[in-house]
């Protein structure tokens, strides 16, 4: 039980650090991590951000990490796929951008182009409104749970 408070609590601040940098749109994701300024602290940040949420709410909720209900099972499922597409979102929005800034332009390609972009923004749609409505439908699950009750 102790371990997993850390994973939750170290997760959890993550989360909320990232969030607040990325919402507050801090000069720190513009500093490169490279001499060739390819790669942006912003992309390290936004990564650990997309592994970090789902995380905070697996290891926040002990029937997400260990279901016995149906529902919670396949939510629980949900969440797993979410954390590994948290942990491809790097690989696979490099091969969708071309580049580790992920910037994309009106190319006729499909890399780096704006289908591209598209597949690259539906990613991280799915990995952060996905976790966060996991979260919801678990939350509602429990309202009906008690109506029962």
């Amino acid at each position: 039980m102790y371990k997993r408070k850390i994973f939750f609590y170290s997760a959890l601040v993550l989360t909320l650090t990232i969030i607040t940098l990325l919402g507050t749109g801090s000069s720190l994701l513009t500093i490169t991590l490279d001499k060739d300024h390819l790669i942006p602290y912003g992309t390290l940040t936004t990564w650990t951000g997309m592994i970090s949420l789902p995380l905070t709410i697996y290891w926040g909720v002990k029937e997400l990490r260990k279901p016995t209900k149906k529902l919670n099972r396949t939510l629980s499922y949900v969440l797993k796929i979410i954390v590994i597409l948290g942990i491809l979102w790097v690989p696979i929005s490099y091969l969708l951008a071309g580049n580790l800034s992920f910037s994309f332009s009106e190319k006729e390609t499909f890399q780096g182009g704006q289908l591209a972009m598209q597949w690259f923004w539906r990613l991280s749609y799915v990995i952060g409104i996905g976790a966060i409505l996991t979260l919801i439908i678990y939350w509602i699950s429990l309202i009906f749970k008690k109506k029962k009750g």
